[in-house]
């Protein structure tokens, strides 16, 4: 196995950079792939356009983002200045982008769409052309339906073209719903499809036309749906089940034959496995049983808190796009868990580690939530 990169690598290489360029650029660069992913993932959002500045082959490192951690390095340099990582972006990393960032609840945030197609028609043509065809064409009818009206220019020889109408193709018009509305991003978007993928530009252009815009959106919001379940965050009601309630009597209850640390309860999350804190000792006793682990159970045991704080901060409606939610919802997901493990601790008179390797974090959670509601409320 890999080992992880000493904590405050990425922290001394940036130091480095502010004397030695070159030093640092090396530093980096003698770190494997892996490794400088997760340095990239373990330096704060607001100085992780430094750490990318030096790194010998962004193209590389930025498609091995997780996903959740490229939209908050996205957002922290701004995307009028990140098309350069959109460049190099995988689809899987794009859809999920606009999925955390492009929503607002259950509706499309026309404002925050706006920018991240525009940051793709900065990144280039190919750039572009592998967005649009991988995102939902239902979020670009959506996209298009409140930027653009659009006309089709029927067979009659005394039609008239809507004054402040543009065309491609001689049959398709559109015009900016709002006045003095930059269109270029528009026109360079069509203009791409047209281009590259006419059936796509023609569908496109009829469902603005045509589809209802409240189908559009059930059906653009039950694919999101099920792509955010697949990165861990599950739908509300489903994530309110953390905080149902536990009758007294059941919370002294070990599940039997569960195996929460087994490695095979892992799988690709959105963002980074954190470290154990500094002080761990002094940050609570879920922590603290975590850092007596063995190696790869404590990566398990990572994994699953990072799974928990995605159903924290769905249940708590925090914005999925904020870098700041999930170490909000990690923190949350510790204090709580840790009170359901000292509870079940002495209840059974085992060791926390005993009880770690046999009740879920989503089991302790919604005890020690229950043990203090009135704190743990959403």
């Amino acid at each position: 196995m890999l080992e992880r990169p000493a904590p405050h690598a990425a922290r001394r290489i940036l130091d480095l950079a502010r004397t030695d360029r070159d030093a640092a650029q090396r530093a980096l660069a003698e770190q494997p792939i892996d490794a400088q992913v997760e340095l990239v993932c373990e330096t704060p959002v607001a100085r992780r356009a430094a750490l990318l500045d030096l790194l010998p082959e962004p193209e590389r490192v930025i498609p091995l983002l997780p996903e959740a951690e490229l939209c908050f390095t996205v957002k922290a340099i701004g995307l009028e200045s990140a098309s350069w990582l959109l460049e190099h972006a995988t689809p899987e990393q794009l859809v999920a982008c606009l999925d955390l960032d492009g929503w607002e609840g259950t509706l499309p945030n026309h404002r925050s769409l706006d920018t991240w197609i525009a940051a793709l028609v900065e990144a280039g043509e190919e750039p572009l052309l592998r967005g649009l065809k991988t995102l939902d064409p239902e979020l670009l009818t959506l996209f298009l339906k409140g930027r653009v009206e659009v006309f089709l220019k029927p067979n009659d020889d005394d039609w008239q073209v809507p004054i402040g109408a543009d065309t491609l193709d001689g049959q398709f018009f559109f015009r900016a719903l709002g006045d003095g509305d930059d269109t270029a991003p528009i026109v360079a978007l069509l203009r791409t499809l047209f281009e590259h993928d006419y059936w796509t530009y023609f569908r496109m252009l009829q469902s603005v036309i045509w589809e209802l815009g409240s189908e559009t959106e059930e059906w653009a919001l039950r694919w999101r749906a099920g792509r955010l379940e697949d990165l861990g965050f599950p739908p509300w009601e489903e994530a309110m089940n953390i905080y149902r309630y536990l009758p007294p009597e059941q919370r002294g209850a070990l599940p039997p034959d569960v195996a929460p640390l087994a490695p095979a309860a892992r799988w690709q999350l959105p963002v980074g496995i954190p470290r154990l804190p500094a002080n761990a000792d002094e940050s609570g006793l879920l922590f603290r049983t975590i850092a007596a682990l063995e190696e790869e159970e404590r990566r398990t045991a990572f994994h699953a808190l990072v799974a928990l704080a995605n159903k924290i901060a769905v249940a708590d409606r925090l914005p999925l796009s904020d870098s700041e939610s999930t170490p909000r919802a990690i923190e949350k997901a510790a204090r709580f868990a840790s009170t359901g493990l000292e509870f079940l601790s002495s209840e059974h008179g085992l060791d926390p580690i005993e009880i770690l390797r046999r009740a879920p974090l989503d089991r302790l959670f919604r005890l020690g939530a229950n043990l203090d509601p009135a704190a743990a409320k959403p």
